[in-house]
């Protein structure tokens, strides 16, 4: 399930016809089951309501039935994300994906009640499906397990999670203690730096930024692993490396900043213009880029490189 990017004019204003030729690229993948619009790789922070309406609007023309769209839910709002998670009901989408509110880094954890009023609004407004994002433990956001299965059993519309948690001990309890559960929540990786080793563990599929550049290679591996093809699993993820190495270095926020100049050198995208506080990367940031893209197999004349 990779999630798209947002493609910008050099004004700022939402670039709707580029728009439309990305999702079109990545929902043309074999494999791809959903994608996911108004998230991190969407620039969603810097996205109004309006342009967030928009954004799913055009999802939802662009893809039609043929793939099934998520929609970001992200806001410190409770009341916000109710209007959110409407709205993007309102515009077709399938299903939701909730984001924590940053107020939460304030040792929410602590008030497990907070967490669930929150998306008690949410499930008040929308019946669709929604996907709780689990953030890394380091960000100070993510639930405790407790609460995480407090929550999917008093809301049943949480079907599955996606988890950044960022610990391998962890992410393997999620997996085991959600799926455990009388109705069993799914958990899709988006330990994109990691991959291989989180999907070995048993998880239900990926969400993934990475996926609006690799969504081939994130395919291919995740199906080899449920093949229990660990040979091509590893062979597969020889190609991946590189990009990790050219989406997740430090500083770790312009990690989808990279993925749009990836995108231009892959041909698949005019423009790398991102809205601040990012700015444009410097020529060298970019060539290291174009390197790595390069040992990955992946340049203009063969953007989506096969896999073995």
């Amino acid at each position: 399930m990779p999630a798209c990017l947002t493609p910008f004019r050099e004004d700022l204003s939402i670039d709707e016809g580029a728009y439309r030729r990305h999702l079109k690229d990545i929902a043309s993948v074999a494999g791809v089951s959903a994608i996911c619009a108004n998230g991190h790789a969407g620039e969603v922070s810097s996205l109004t309501f309006d342009e967030q309406r928009r954004v799913a609007a055009i999802t939802k023309e662009a893809l039609g039935d043929a793939v099934p769209t998520i929609v970001g839910v992200f806001t410190n709002s409770s009341m916000e994300a109710a209007r959110l998670a409407r709205m993007a009901q309102d515009e077709g989408a399938d299903a939701l994906l909730v984001f924590p509110p940053d107020i939460l880094g304030l040792e929410g954890h602590m008030r497990p009640a907070s967490i669930i009023e929150h998306f008690r609004y949410i499930t008040q407004a929308s019946d669709l499906p929604i996907i709780a994002f689990q953030y890394p433990f380091v960000s100070r956001l993510s639930y405790p397990l407790e609460t995480l299965l407090e929550l999917c059993q008093r809301y049943p519309q949480i079907r599955a999670i996606k988890d950044q948690y960022g610990d391998g001990k962890a992410h393997e309890r999620h997996i085991r203690e959600l799926g455990a559960l009388d109705s069993p929540v799914n958990v899709l990786t988006t330990h994109s730096t990691w991959l291989l080793g989180s999907l070995a563990l048993g998880c239900q599929g990926v969400l993934s930024g990475a996926g609006s550049v690799i969504a081939n290679f994130q395919v291919a591996l995740f199906q080899a692993v449920q093949a229990g093809e660990l040979q091509k699993a590893r062979e597969i993820n020889d190609h991946i490396f590189p990009t990790v190495r050219a989406f997740y270095d430090s500083p770790l926020f312009d990690q989808h900043n990279r993925m749009k100049e990836a995108l231009v050198i892959l041909g698949r995208l005019d423009r790398a213009v991102v809205r601040p506080p990012l700015v444009k990367l410097t020529a060298q940031e970019i060539e290291k880029i174009r390197h790595f893209l390069e040992l990955a197999g992946l340049h203009p004349q063969n953007v989506y490189a096969k896999v073995a």
